[in-house]
């Protein structure tokens, strides 16, 4: 539930709109685990004081960790690390010249000492950082963390129930070798 940036547990920062459709899943994620998250735009390099001011505040405002889609030069989830203790995932994009390559090498090369956990590219990777956040919180909120071991039970369910669909379709039609 998107909320009250003075309410919010998750941070959602990107530099552009474009990575918005990319971070979108997690948002979802979010919002089914009933988890309160803001969704900010402020770029590492087009407003970097703006990114300071707002990444030494997230704490005391009662944030708890921070997903930071990083695009193209992919500087933001590192910025975002070097000015607050908070956990920081970034989520490399796949929309620049180099489909997101940059993005992955950016962020996974964090200096000592400045941790940046690195999640999937796009989608699969906006994800994952809302899984990973709520594990984070899940830590001391036991309502979030019932959610999650319920989603993973329903994803294991999912796949249990395809693996029984694929073995009765060619279970049928498969030859049985005859040994002798």
């Amino acid at each position: 539930m998107s909320i009250d940036e003075s309410d919010a547990w998750v941070s959602i920062v990107m530099g552009s709109t474009s990575d918005l459709d990319n971070l979108r899943p997690g948002i979802e994620i979010l919002k089914e685990f009933e988890i309160p998250f803001e969704v900010r735009v402020i770029s590492a390099h087009r407003s970097p004081e703006a990114l300071a001011e707002y990444s030494r505040g997230l704490k005391d405002r009662g944030v708890r960790c921070v997903i930071a889609g990083a695009g193209w030069a992919a500087a933001l989830a590192g910025v975002v690390a070097a000015h607050t203790p908070l956990p920081v995932m970034g989520v490399p994009m796949p929309n620049s010249p180099l489909q997101g390559l940059d993005s992955i090498l950016a962020t996974v090369q964090m200096p000592g000492g400045v941790p940046v956990a690195t999640m999937a590219l796009g989608t699969a990777g906006a994800k994952n950082a809302a899984i990973f956040a709520a594990s984070v919180i899940g830590l001391s909120e036991p309502r979030v963390q019932e959610r999650i071991e319920t989603f993973k039970r329903e994803q294991e369910e999912g796949v249990r129930e395809k693996d029984r669909r694929v073995m009765e379709e060619f279970q049928q039609v498969s030859p049985r070798v005859s040994k002798r």
